[in-house]
């Protein structure tokens, strides 16, 4: 499981996108602590990584399944 931070430097995004894209079903996430601190599967964001070249970077074509 990857931080936030630790996602968005392999997307190489800024990690408040990443949590948008999180709240907006691009990509999910799975919350952890009292908190709720956000954790992502290697796997989804390989998965995630792969379509978003796919589709240009055009992340608005892509959902959670």
């Amino acid at each position: 499981m990857l931080t936030a931070r630790e996602a968005a430097r392999i997307l190489h995004i800024h990690p408040n996108t990443l949590k948008r894209w999180t709240d907006r079903g691009r990509i999910r996430a799975y919350r952890v602590s009292e908190r709720g601190d956000r954790r992502y599967a290697n796997q989804d964001i390989d998965r995630f990584l792969a379509q978003l070249i796919s589709h240009n970077g055009d992340e608005r074509h892509i959902n959670v399944d």
